[in-house]
């Protein structure tokens, strides 16, 4: 099979909206089915609205994460006064401070003093409350972590953590505040649930299933807008991945931001006549076997994706459920042994790694494995 560079394709950014434009209302996606130019399998995909261009098209662009947390929580706190806030001093960027206009007697501002504030959650929960405790995943993971460790992973408590802006996305706020490593301590907690939403409507959806799921959970926001992903028909669940495009040639297991970079690359090794499945591994622990195990089966390739070390995140569990149960070739695609740096989100997911580009660059190392 003869393919073109990815030079030749001139990509619009899938990571920044244009300057002053807005968000917009989900597409509405259909099931195409076509066949692919090497193998004559049906390729069955959501498809996204093309505009009469290329199938990578420029994205459509929802909101933020955090502002889809920050939705969904004070939602909930209509619904059920069980639900509290505290935030770090930080409720204006995590958006809790939406919670916090409607119902300022159940928010509890905990200053700078994240460690301070985990134990003030904990506290909250063993009263039968449900608390959500928001800051920026850098502060509360690492800051936090002793306070996590032993106030709520050891007794088991019904706490809510959210970590906002997280990975590298945050861009020029730099690597003091870049989150390279959050999911990595996360999943190190014993009985936490780990979420990573892909958009705002996984993330609006995931929030109200966290609330009502018993047990610690971490869910990780993002600061810039989110290119939308889903339909407001979608639904989720806990420790079940979602299947965006069956795939036949390899699977691409992306999480977050990285999802809709995984759709990127996705289209463009279909025009290649490679067909490329996309997973939206959203819960990362626990983590979704029987789908990893499938997907390996069905295909015999894999990418991972992540913004988030290599270490320790998505490539590492992808990694381990493929050695026990379903060995097969896998690139992971993630932050290197680095801490990152100040620049724009298009700028740092160039420099380390996380473009449509290096998606591709990785599909077709882990094809090249496949048939040695």
């Amino acid at each position: 099979m003869t393919t073109q560079p990815i030079t030749k394709v001139v990509f619009d950014s899938p990571l920044q909206p244009p300057e002053g434009r807005t968000a917009v209302r989900p597409y509405e996606g259909r099931v195409d089915v076509a066949t692919t130019a090497t193998s004559g399998r049906e390729d069955t995909r959501i498809s996204r609205p093309t505009n009469g261009r290329a199938p990578f098209a420029p994205p459509r662009w929802g909101a933020a994460t955090r502002d889809a947390f920050g939705e969904a929580l004070a939602a909930l706190g209509k619904e059920d006064t069980r639900i509290v806030s505290v935030d770090a001093d930080l409720s204006k960027s995590t958006k809790s401070n939406a919670f916090a206009k409607l119902f300022p007697e159940r928010f509890f501002n905990c200053g700078i003093a994240e460690a301070n504030m985990v134990s003030i959650a904990a506290g909250l929960a063993s009263c039968g409350k449900i608390p959500f405790a928001a800051s920026f995943a850098s502060f509360l993971l690492c800051k936090g972590f002793d306070q996590l460790r032993m106030s709520v992973a050891n007794p088991g408590l019904n706490v809510k953590v959210v970590g906002s802006h997280a990975g590298i996305s945050l861009g020029e706020d730099g690597a003091s505040q870049q989150s390279v490593e959050d999911l990595a301590l996360a999943c190190a907690l014993p009985g936490f649930t780990v979420l990573a939403p892909a958009d705002e409507i996984s993330c609006k959806a995931l929030v109200r299933l966290a609330a009502y799921h018993e047990g610690p959970v971490y869910i990780r926001t993002g600061r810039p807008k989110a290119p939308l992903v889903y339909t407001a028909e979608e639904t989720f669940q806990v420790g079940v991945a979602n299947t965006i495009v069956t795939g036949s040639d390899i699977t691409l297991i992306a999480m977050g931001l990285m999802v809709y970079n995984a759709l990127v690359a996705s289209d463009i090794l279909k025009a290649e006549g490679i067909s490329a499945g996309v997973i939206d591994l959203h819960t990362l622990k626990p983590i979704d076997e029987a789908a990893i195990i499938t997907a390996a089966k069905n295909t015999g390739a894999m990418v991972t994706v992540e913004e988030h070390l290599l270490s320790g995140g998505l490539g590492s569990r992808v990694a381990h459920v493929l050695s026990q149960h379903c060995p097969t070739p896998q690139v992971s695609v993630g932050i290197a042994d680095t801490y990152a740096e100040s620049g724009s989100w298009d700028q740092l997911a160039m420099k380390y790694g996380l473009t449509p580009q290096h998606i591709v660059s990785a599909a077709r190392t882990a094809l090249k494995q496949k048939k040695e």
